[in-house]
């Protein structure tokens, strides 16, 4: 007590806040002058350099190519979150003198970006009641084969990944399935230390399935609309440059980009088998791993709620009604009946809407969703929607399209077959090394407009090159969310995506150069004529002229 005592009056004089202790000017310049603040600085330098040096015919083009510069800037160094900077337009457009507020607000709300929210809110459905495991460890177990059969097992837990990625965010679809795979893989052995024949199967066989959930995720996203948002990026700039034009619709691009897709999954299964699956693999995997352990998973999910129920017939309500709202020219669908007016968004939304009607059967009163759980939607990947919208919207009314096409001429006469690569290339190496893929294809597209333009050949022809080689980012593991999931596992290194990642690649992009003139053209109709809107003219050209 005594102690305590003589103790209390030093702990009375003792401040109730703790002391903030004033920096020293040194520490607070340092904490000024970082690379960051550099990077943050660039944008509004660059703007301000092309505003006062560069001279363009008309204030408005020159001052477009000035905020292009500050936001592109902003995005390759990531000195602001992406989400802020795709905030930019709205203040930089009305600021110098591009568009009103107005104008630009419209472009962060449409049926593009409608479609978007009401399919995510689904996803996070989907995930809530765990229905992506259930149907996980059903088609696994399916695949599983007997006696064991390991291809046969990773084709399995590959074609789960894509499929559940079509329907949802690659990224989201790699993150829910990374616990299935490992959760399968965690029934092997350790294989630290001094490995012999069958430790080293074990481990080639983790890599293949970790390698085959994040690159089959990105491969099932190309293939819908909702699957990625580079895929929306896409569609909403050919609505935006091309309003006279046919949109691109849920149906006629899944008709196209799910050939190509498969064609893509082939290969990397193939290629998987290949690097990972030797033959005497499933010897080595089937006293470990075996349909036993895979029943055992399913039956601790318990039957099928009725929530969950519902939930899938919502989804399948909503793909239905993306798959018939215009089928095809001489057979229209059910938007027939409300005069072009219903989209795609149209139907994501209400479907959505549903969620917060039905009762999930489980408590009296809730509904099978509420907007608490709504807290997870990716709102940075809608501005950034909204920002290429708008950046579309900004290079054509401000005549800075017309710029670009004057500085292409040089590519008339180039064959296409040789530049369609080169652009799917391009455009998968910045996301490689440079920044995200939605970025890539927000900062590509317009160029491939304009270079389609002076080419003579359709613009989907560049344009969905473009866009869906940006989803090839299968090298390194910052390129992409996805690839970082599948190295938070441990098992797989950087020289393990190299190895797979290059003939991946090389796979993809020989694939989609021979689909897009040959299936692309039936499709798309990219061997008729197209309404070109630049600048302040319109014009007609014959594009049946595509290869030179």
């Amino acid at each position: 007590m005594a102690d305590a005592v003589a103790v209390a009056p030093d702990e009375a004089r003792a401040p109730l806040l703790p002391i903030h202790r004033s920096q020293s000017f040194n520490s607070a310049v340092n904490s000024i002058f970082t690379l960051k603040s550099l990077f943050i600085l660039l944008g509004p330098l660059l703007c301000a350099a092309i505003c006062l040096f560069v001279k363009l015919d008309g204030a408005a083009t020159r001052n477009m190519m000035a905020v292009l510069a500050w936001v592109f800037a902003w995005w390759l160094t990531e000195a602001v979150p992406m989400p802020v900077t795709s905030m930019a337009p709205l203040f930089l457009f009305p600021l110098f003198g591009i568009a009103s507020a107005d104008e630009v607000a419209q472009s962060y709300m449409d049926d593009v970006i409608a479609l978007v929210l009401g399919s995510f809110i689904l996803a996070l459905a989907v995930e809530h009641y765990n229905i992506h495991r259930r149907l996980a460890l059903n088609v696994t177990l399916l695949f599983c084969g007997d006696p064991l059969n390991p291809p046969l097992l990773l084709l399995g837990i590959c074609a789960t990944t894509a499929f559940v990625s079509m329907w949802m965010h690659n990224v989201a679809a790699a993150v829910m399935m990374m616990p299935v795979a490992t959760g399968i893989l965690q029934r092997l052995p350790s294989t630290s230390g001094a490995m012999g024949r069958d430790e080293l199967d074990i481990r080639n066989f983790s890599r293949a399935v970790v390698l085959g959930v994040i690159y089959s995720a990105a491969v099932g996203g190309m293939s819908t609309l909702t699957g990625t948002g580079v895929n929306l990026i896409l569609v909403g700039m050919w609505k935006s440059y091309f309003p006279a034009e046919d949109a691109i619709s849920f149906n006629k691009w899944f008709c196209f980009a799910f050939p190509l897709a498969l064609l893509i999954f082939l290969a990397l299964w193939g290629i998987l088998c290949l690097l990972y699956c030797s033959k005497g693999s499933g010897r080595s995997l089937s006293a470990y791993l075996d349909k036993a352990h895979l029943k055992r998973e399913l039956e601790l999910l318990g039957p099928m709620a009725f929530a969950e129920k519902m939930i899938l017939a919502i989804f399948g309500m909503l793909i239905a009604l993306w798959m018939t709202r215009r089928i095809t020219d001489e057979t229209p669908g059910w938007g027939a009946l409300f005069k072009g007016r219903a989209g795609d968004g149209t139907a994501s939304v209400m479907m959505a809407t549903l969620l917060f009607i039905i009762p999930n059967g489980k408590q009296e009163g809730e509904k099978l969703m509420d907007w608490n759980k709504c807290k997870k939607l990716p709102w940075g990947i809608i501005l950034l929607l909204g920002a290429g919208f708008a950046i579309a919207d900004g290079v054509r009314s401000s005549g800075l399209a017309d710029v670009l096409s004057e500085t292409l001429d040089f590519l008339e006469y180039a064959p296409y077959l040789a530049i369609a690569p080169l652009v799917c290339f391009i455009s998968a190496m910045m996301t490689e090394v440079i920044t995200s893929n939605n970025a890539t294809t927000t900062i590509l597209l317009p160029l491939l407009v304009q270079m389609a333009q002076t080419m003579h050949v359709h613009p989907l022809m560049l344009m969905i090159p473009g866009a869906i080689g940006a989803q090839f980012a299968f090298l390194l593991p910052t390129a992409t969310p996805s690839n970082v999931v599948g190295f938070t596992t441990g098992h797989i290194e950087i020289k393990d995506t190299i190895r797979a990642g290059l003939p991946l690649k090389t796979a993809a992009i020989l694939a989609l150069s021979l689909l897009m003139p040959t299936l692309g053209a039936y499709v798309f109709g990219t061997n008729r004529q197209v309404e070109w809107q630049t600048g302040n003219y319109k014009r007609r050209r014959a594009v049946n002229d595509w290869v030179h």
